[in-house]
């Protein structure tokens, strides 16, 4: 596994400067990522296939008539837009937990085998229950991410479970379920037909009650991940030194499991699996923030939304009138980018 980065070769400001000085411009960096938040906000609920004028905004959200773009906007938009808000910030926060986690820059939230066994669950509810309905999937996917998460963490050895043992196991049960979801594709065409438009990730299919559905679930785990940023930052060190410091190793990985399968759960049972964002943001960011755990999750809390809703607007224009994936987009925009950070001598020595 990577190590994690010194304290000292991944600060953006330079080690002469002091430590509230620091702070100071990580504060107004965040202010910027919650001003472009906005912004992409804004573009999420005037860009699609129809154009939306501002001022018909505003009158689809605060005096809707039930007609026209009022429809378009109150009815359809916005709850992609919450959608994608909520879904960005989960794989954000469930990304730099995992980083911090397993002590690797480069890990992700189905490590954990969380995407795969939320697919295993779908596949399962649509070839032997029958169910057809998109919001129907949210409650099979998010039990069978809980499922596999504890599972992971039983083969990773529970008390004794380290972050190689953790990576092990979820790489092996990601391989075997992802084997069972392709044979019941082979062998249902129908659950095939029903599962692909999922699978690829899209927030098209987003409404209220899809997003009141899994909105406690990214809540809860959102307050979670941000509560053990501090022992996460010791456990970066190791684990005898965050020992030496006080913490509960066990508990911390506890905590740090049920948030990451809370968020990437819900976020996946939402719109499928959308690869890569939860591990390109908390990766860049740690060049914006450093090392610090306390910093890099709100950072990709805020940051992890603009790339996704900044994704799926692009998805919506760029083949009108038809629409392309936000997972297709996530995929052909951040590859070429995150190549490129790789490459970099800086980001290749977090």
């Amino acid at each position: 596994m990577v190590e994690s980065p010194s304290r000292t070769s991944a600060e953006p400001t330079g080690p002469g400067q002091s430590p509230k000085r620091r702070n100071s411009v990580r504060a107004v960096g965040l202010l910027a990522a919650v001003g472009a938040l906005l912004l992409v906000c804004v573009l999420s609920v005037m860009v699609g296939a129809k154009p939306v004028p501002i001022g018909d905004v505003w009158h689809g959200l605060f005096q809707n008539s039930g007609v026209g773009n009022d429809v378009v906007i109150h009815d359809v938009r916005v709850p992609r837009t919450l959608l994608g808000l909520l879904v960005g910030l989960a794989l954000g926060l469930a990304g730099a937990v995992m980083q911090g986690l397993t002590r690797n820059p480069l890990a992700e939230p189905g490590l954990l085998g969380v995407n795969a066994g939320a697919a295993a669950a779908v596949v399962s509810a649509i070839a032997f229950l029958g169910v057809d309905d998109v919001r129907d999937y949210v409650w099979f996917a998010f039990v069978g991410a809980a499922v596999v998460s504890v599972v992971v963490y039983v083969l990773g050895g529970s008390r004794s479970a380290t972050p190689v043992r953790l990576a092990l196991a979820g790489t092996a049960a990601t391989a075997a379920l992802y084997g069972y979801v392709n044979a019941v594709q082979l062998l249902d065409s129908a659950a095939l037909d029903r599962l692909r438009f999922w699978t690829v990730g899209s927030l098209a299919s987003a409404d209220m009650q899809t997003v009141g559905r899994i909105a406690p679930f990214i809540l809860v785990g959102a307050v979670l991940a941000l509560a053990i940023a501090r022992p996460l930052n010791a456990m970066e060190m190791g684990d005898d030194s965050a020992r030496a410091l006080g913490v509960s190793i066990n508990r911390t990985r506890t905590v740090a499991m049920v948030a990451v399968t809370l968020l990437c759960g819900a976020a996946t049972a939402a719109c499928g699996p959308i690869i890569f964002l939860g591990l390109m943001v908390p990766y860049m960011v740690r060049a914006i923030t450093g090392p610090d755990m306390r910093w890099i999750l709100p950072y990709a809390a805020v940051l992890a939304p603009v790339l996704l809703l900044g994704s799926d607007v692009l998805g919506r224009v760029v083949v009108r009138p038809a629409e392309l994936q936000v997972g297709i987009v996530t995929a052909l925009v951040g590859g070429p980018v995150f190549i490129r950070l790789v490459r970099r001598k800086r980001m290749a020595q977090l």
